[in-house]
Parts: C-alpha cells; structure tokens; sequence
C-alpha cells in the first residue's frame, strides 16, 4: 500500500471521526457552565488599564 493511499484512507475513515470530536469538544468547553466568567474577563483583557 502506498503511503498516499494508506494516508487518504485514515482521513477518509478515522480523520473525519476525530476532527468532528474535536469539534464537538470545543463547542461543549465553550458551553460549559462556568464559561461566561472566564469568557467575560478573558475579552475585557486589551481593555485593561497597567
């Protein structure tokens, strides 16, 4: 089997599978409850006064 073969047929199977985890994942860690305190101080970061 060639490299780009065997390459194509990951992305194709076990790729696509892993990037939609990935997706999901973020999407609940930035729907996670105690996201909005974190998400709130994290924007007002360049707002700041030093």
């Amino acid at each position: 089997m060639e490299t780009y073969t065997a390459m194509r047929h990951f992305a194709d199977s076990w790729g696509l599978l892993a990037m939609a985890l990935f997706f999901i994942g973020v999407v609940l860690f930035t729907l996670r409850p105690g996201g909005r305190e974190s998400a709130n101080e994290a924007a007002s970061i360049p707002l700041k006064d030093d």
